[in-house]
């Protein structure tokens, strides 16, 4: 065990104790090779990366896992993975896996960077490996007509008649993307993932993993826990999922944080004189550039592209991230006076295009009776975010799945974790995409397995924000040192540091789930 880290960072004091994080060995090392369903993978055939192939620290490779979990004996596909070997062999604590969020982001590319993410004491112990989850990027991606896609309706439609016509074209976009993608499918769910997750343990060798999650890929952390809790040396999950709420709560919670970074940007633009709108009216421009949106005559400087009020909060919300308020306000100024802008404008080449909403649809059952119970969820979304009006992050994942005839393979439930070592929980107060509310409420399901540290900041992604949330992770991943309950993180004026959730703007998903 490595030497303990005592924090005491920022004027917040955390007191720690240790955790042994090796449990007791398996009956047999050649059990490390099998999953739990008793699936064995061939070894792994590591290769240089395309992206860094001179680079002799990582590589890269592809495991054949099944189709269907059901059906270990049954068709594979291809599972892209890559491994950042440990800075220090000698002190090499085993893998860590990792996973940025989306649904649809890219573990294999958070691995290739991982040296501008993870301070080099966690590079040193530990091999870094990082996997593009099923139906996305390099492992058998999802894939719908990228014509189809350029049809997709405005996703708040404003009486029956296009409610009715939005539902028919998410139908057809369905049967659409299960013909473009093939088996696969209607096997994207994050429960199929953690599966997956298993076997690539299984392919390492290794009794136990650690893990690093944020954003949808604490949903991952979460089930992986439920399914395997014997197979966790430390885990943590940053920025969480709530995995636990119907369609309601969800859309409320997810506009309400909305707006609360909303009011954190306006409050600091009103006592920050380098904020581009400073001394001037935000509310009022803001409800103006709504106003234009609505009339249909908000347009892109420059263009003829129009905006809609869903498009106009999505620009708004893509810089609360970080959070890059400055940006924020610029692109909120140059809209105001018709200077162009940089707007979050997908452009897709070629027939078809990579489009992992399936993983969402898959995983959460977020039913309306009709379009008079649609309105009501409306009606509450505005209540909830004035300003913001709706959740651009909740709305188009909750819209594109109404009509949904798949299966739901992964339905919400409870949290039931009861894990060798308590995973280790964190959350921004004024998080933008995943709200705090919700780390509370996963922490109070985890009860005992889990502890909850609270940054008391901005932004999605806690851990890379200040040397306290660093310090937090990783005395956790190296040593097993554990916050005593209730610890908090002081927030921290927003810079452009390292900070991992900056969107993707052009992400099939507009918004995403942090991605």
């Amino acid at each position: 065990m490595h030497r303990a880290i005592r924090l005491a960072v920022l004027g917040t004091a955390v007191t720690s104790v240790a955790l042994g994080l090796v449990g007791a060995a398996p009956a047999s090392a050649a059990d490390n090779h099998v999953t739990t369903g008793g699936f064995r993978p061939a070894v792994i055939d590591w290769q240089p990366c395309q992206e860094k192939p001179t680079d002799a620290t990582i590589r890269c490779a592809t495991i054949q896992v099944p189709i269907d979990w059901s059906d270990p004996a049954g068709p594979t596909f291809g599972l892209a993975i890559d491994r950042q070997a440990a800075a220090d062999p000698a002190q090499d604590d085993g893998p860590l896996l990792i996973n940025p969020g989306g649904p649809g982001g890219s573990g294999v590319d958070f691995a290739l960077g991982a040296a501008s993410f993870f301070n080099p004491q966690v590079l040193q112990h530990f091999d870094i490996i990082g996997f593009d989850p099923r139906g996305t990027n390099r492992s058998d991606p999802v894939q719908c007509s990228t014509s189809l896609l350029a049809q997709r309706p405005f996703a708040v439609p404003g009486n029956a008649a296009d409610y009715a016509a939005m539902i028919a074209y998410n139908r057809k976009l369905d049967a659409d993307c299960a013909a473009n993608t093939g088996a696969i499918f209607d096997h994207v769910d994050t429960v199929s993932v953690d599966r997956d997750m298993d076997a690539i343990r299984a392919a390492l060798g290794v009794p136990k993993i650690s893990y690093y999650g944020v954003s949808y890929g604490t949903l991952i952390g979460q089930e992986y826990a439920e399914l395997f809790p014997n197979r966790i040396r430390a885990m943590v999950i940053d920025s969480n999922m709530d995995h636990s709420l119907s369609t309601t709560p969800f859309l409320a919670t997810e506009a309400a944080t909305d707006e609360d970074s909303f009011d954190q940007f306006e409050a600091w633009c009103a006592r920050d004189s380098t904020c581009a709108l400073h001394g001037q009216d935000v509310p009022a421009i803001w409800t103006g550039l709504q106003h234009r949106a609505d009339a249909g005559t908000l347009t892109i400087p420059g263009t003829t592209t129009r905006l809609t009020w869903l498009d106009l909060t999505s620009l708004a919300v893509n810089p609360l991230y970080g959070p890059d308020w400055s940006q924020l306000a610029t692109e909120l100024d140059d809209l105001n006076t018709g200077k162009p802008i940089d707007a979050p404008m997908q452009a897709a080449d070629g027939s078809l295009t990579q489009f992992p909403l399936p993983v969402f649809c898959e995983d959460w059952s977020l039913p309306v009776s009709g379009y008079a119970q649609y309105r009501q969820e409306v009606a509450l979304s505005a209540e909830a975010a004035p300003q913001l009006r709706a959740s651009p992050i909740a709305w188009p994942v909750f819209t594109s799945c109404l009509g949904w005839t798949g299966p739901v393979n992964d339905p919400q439930h409870r949290l039931n974790v009861h894990a060798d070592v308590p995973l280790l929980e964190l959350n921004s107060v004024h998080d933008p995409a995943t709200p705090y509310i919700w780390a509370v409420d996963d922490a109070a399901q985890l009860g005992a397995s889990a502890r909850l540290v609270t940054y008391l900041g901005w932004g999605h992604g806690a851990y890379p924000h200040t040397s306290c949330t660093e310090g937090v992770v990783d005395g956790y991943l190296l040593d097993g040192t554990l916050p005593a309950p209730g610890a908090t993180c002081a927030a921290v004026a927003p810079t452009s540091g390292k900070a991992l959730m900056a969107p993707n703007r052009s992400a099939a998903i507009p918004g995403g789930i942090g991605w």
